[in-house]
């Protein structure tokens, strides 16, 4: 059978239950239980599970075929998923034939980026005559205030580079980073769970949300951030691997063939270049160069991934892991991600940089030479960067006071439920035009919503408080690198509830919540060692949940792709008021 979400237990080595301290056998009452001695290797890094040669048997394969099979889907799994979400993001990719919702910003932007270095101001028919002219209009000149860093929009422009400035061309980045974020996720669900069912399982539920699906076919910001940050998440976790295996090849080996603790090395050993932990600086920096809530995630990633280094070393035997911690890996871990990251920051504004101060440049770029020349720090710092920091600190102003009311704005409470979804676009189409079938009665209903898959939210709230019980009470680092994933996502906006915010914000933390839901469906299939009876029954019930995640999501398909429906089936889709 595959391995589920509980048959990997990385839980750190406890004393004997009668010498447990007291809050150890509080604990016991809700589900904590004492993991046994055993190779420390193994627990420092735990094998992938194979299947059993009894499922080879019982399907009729032969076990050298078994094997292959089983070598290949590390890989095969994952790309047969990916190859799923990838048709269903690029299947009419430019329909619908306009500019929808927050694209008329960004799409434009992009080309005004990749053009001439910085944003500009736009007519305000410049929508139309884009799509009219597909995409043959002049750049203007004047430059914009905006309020986001240019990353995004650079891997916006990026489309629209190769494939025209039609909706086609700016929504090609975002479907691809898309897609790919499913790979990814896929593969990171594996390494964590040991178990490619179930990282395919995560990455199949986030193929098949709704959110994610509609943010991957809108040239917006958020589905571009939340890749960026889906990517630092792997890399963090195979730099935790990288890192553990090299503590166990330094640990001593017994005489039965088993590798044996060692305070000493484990409170000494210097782990060297960390590649993947610079990787994860850089793909941190582009996501913070992208939104700036993407500094909220880094700052927690970070703090994540020093509390990985002290499990590690405390699992190979040191008695004070906290202490070598920060003798042996606090210093390159800051300096592997923090400076990393503001540099990357840095370059992605070199367009603005490059441009000129005479006027002609990027907004504000001539700040330091007009209104600020008689600032008091003009003696030390260069023109340009007194202009960028006072631009910086007009879009900071800007972020903390926007409270402009919107149709669609939500309060954080209210999206762990997909209590208030974002209409992107909504056409009421006549009878015989736009789809609407000709001997309908009505108007037709034409939308694209940005509304995850509801069963997969719901079943989310669940499987939330599953990583939480399983984090506080089971000392599972899996679950509590679920949960940082999520609360770095998503806690940060209670901090601004009076502002202007909205639903597909979320988008970002979705993959963590898929991967929750992945972890909750693995402990309903249950154990390796559980009976054939508990096991039939669970991936029974895991998956019928599965499949009804799946036909919620066929179910919405019209209003995730903006389809000419009936009126009354429009209405059937909306399930809540607020919906509406």
């Amino acid at each position: 059978m595959t391995s589920t979400a509980s048959s990997t237990d990385t839980r750190q080595e406890q004393p004997p239950q009668d010498q447990q301290p007291s809050w150890q056998q509080r604990l016991r009452r809700f589900g904590y239980t004492a993991r046994p001695g055993g190779d420390v290797r193994d627990r420092l890094v735990p094998p992938y599970t194979k299947p059993a040669g009894r499922l080879w048997t019982a399907l009729g394969v032969p076990p050298t075929l078994g094997e292959r099979i089983t070598r290949w889907s590390g890989w095969g799994g994952p790309l047969l998923v990916t190859l799923l979400a990838g048709v269903l993001r690029f299947w009419n990719l430019g329909s619908p034939h306009k500019v929808i919702f927050d694209e008329t910003y960004y799409a434009k932007d992009a080309w005004a980026l990749v053009q001439r270095g910085f944003e500009v101001n736009w007519d305000k028919a410049a929508d139309q005559q884009i799509l009219s002219s597909g995409g043959d209009v002049s750049v203007p000149i004047e430059a914009a205030y905006v309020v986001h860093p240019p990353v995004g929009k650079y891997v916006i422009g990026l489309g629209e580079l190769m494939f025209g400035f039609d909706p086609f061309g700016w929504r090609f980045m975002t479907a691809l980073l898309g897609t790919l974020s499913v790979l990814m996720l896929c593969r990171i669900g594996r390494r964590l769970f040991r178990s490619t069912f179930l990282g395919c399982l995560a990455g199949a539920l986030m193929a098949v949300d709704g959110l994610h699906f509609v943010m991957s076919r809108t040239a917006l910001l958020d589905g571009v951030l939340m890749f960026f940050v889906v990517a630092a998440f792997g890399c963090l976790v195979v730099d935790r691997d990288r890192a553990r295996e090299k503590l166990a090849a330094a640990l001593p080996v017994g005489a039965d063939g088993r590798t044996l603790p060692d305070a000493h090395i484990a409170e000494t050993a210097r782990l060297g270049l960390r590649p993947w932990r610079l990787t994860a600086g850089l793909m941190l920096g582009l996501a913070f160069a992208t939104k700036w809530n993407g500094l909220y995630i880094m700052a927690a990633f970070c703090v994540m991934a020093v509390l990985w280094d002290v499990g590690s070393r405390r699992t190979a035997g040191a008695h004070s892991p906290v202490r070598a911690v920060v003798k042996r890996d606090l210093g390159w871990a800051f300096l592997s991600t923090v400076p990393v990251a503001l540099a990357t920051y840095l370059a992605s504004w070199t367009g603005w940089f490059l441009s000129p101060d005479d006027g002609s440049g990027g907004y504000y770029r001539d700040w330091a030479v007009t209104d600020g020349k008689d600032s008091s720090w003009s003696w030390l710092f260069p023109d340009w960067w007194r202009s960028f920091w006072h631009y910086e600190n007009q879009v900071y102003e800007f972020h903390v006071g926007l409270s402009s009311p919107h149709t669609y704005e939500s309060n954080p409470w209210s999206w762990i439920v997909a209590g208030r979804p974002v209409s992107f676009d909504y056409d009421s189409p006549a009878p015989g035009t736009g789809g609407c079938p000709a001997d309908a009665a009505e108007k037709c209903a034409r939308e694209v919503l940005a509304l995850g898959t509801p069963l997969l939210w719901w079943v989310g709230c669940f499987a939330l408080l599953y990583v939480l019980w399983r984090w506080f009470f089971r000392r599972d680092w899996r679950a509590g690198a679920i949960a940082c994933g999520i609360a770095a996502g998503y806690l940060p906006w209670f901090f601004y509830q009076e502002r202007t915010i909205f639903y597909f914000y979320s988008v970002v933390f979705l993959p963590f919540l898929c991967l929750a839901v992945a972890m909750l469906l693995g402990a309903l299939v249950g154990p390796p060692r559980a009976g054939d009876t508990r096991r039939v029954a669970g991936a029974t019930a895991a998956g019928v949940l599965t499949l009804l995640i799946a036909w919620n999501f066929i179910y919405f398909w019209p209003i995730y792709t903006g389809q000419a429906i009936p009126i009354d089936d429009w209405r059937a889709r909306m399930w809540l008021d607020t919906w509406v």
